[in-house]
């Protein structure tokens, strides 16, 4: 591997590690400075976003850099995001940056199922939000499917939002009368 192709690895990891906080920030609508629950390093492990020795390290100079860079702010002991960082945010979105894609689709569905109670609305709203960033259709009432390996995420997303049981990960092979779901994602001709 040569010295250009590691640094542009090099390049894509920061940008991938500073795309995963924005996420975060943005699922959980604001994250404490530590930024360095256990469940978020274990994606970012996950992911190769991180040294295994220097994880905190990395975490706070990309968190510093988004600072820096007037995408992130400090308020009151927690992080948020600015308007430009939303913005910026946004177009990571539309631009491909949601949650990876294989080459080839596996031909099976993932299908996300949750129950948040009443008392809990705002969280269920911040919830369904999040699921529609990222690229999630709506199957029908709180059912809504995706099709690409998306474990890790749902396992971030219960973890911020702390709903743990409420919330169900299934993967299915067929789902009747997907075709305008395999259009809208465009698995039509695969």
């Amino acid at each position: 591997m040569g010295k250009l192709e590691q640094n542009s690895i090099q390049r894509k990891k920061k940008r991938d590690l500073q795309k995963l906080i924005l996420e975060t920030i943005t699922i959980s609508g604001a994250l404490s400075i530590a930024l360095v629950a256990p469940n978020v390093i274990g994606v970012m492990k996950k992911y190769d976003l991180l040294p295994f020795k220097r994880q905190e390290e990395s975490i706070n100079r990309a968190r510093n850099r988004l600072i820096k860079k007037g995408l992130l702010t400090r308020k009151n002991g927690f992080l948020r995001m600015t308007p430009s960082g939303i913005k910026v945010f946004e177009k990571m979105q539309i631009y491909g940056h949601g949650l990876p894609k294989p080459k080839r689709w596996d031909r099976r569905w993932r299908v996300l199922i949750f129950d948040i109670p009443d008392y809990r609305k705002g969280l269920r709203a911040k919830v369904r939000r999040s699921l529609h960033a990222v690229g999630f259709v709506l199957l029908q009432k709180s059912v809504w499917i995706y099709p690409y390996d998306c474990e890790d995420f749902i396992a971030m997303l219960k973890a911020d939002f702390k709903i743990g049981k409420d919330m169900r990960y299934l993967i299915a092979d067929t789902i009747e009368y997907d075709a305008p779901y395999r259009e809208r994602f465009g698995l039509a001709n695969r």
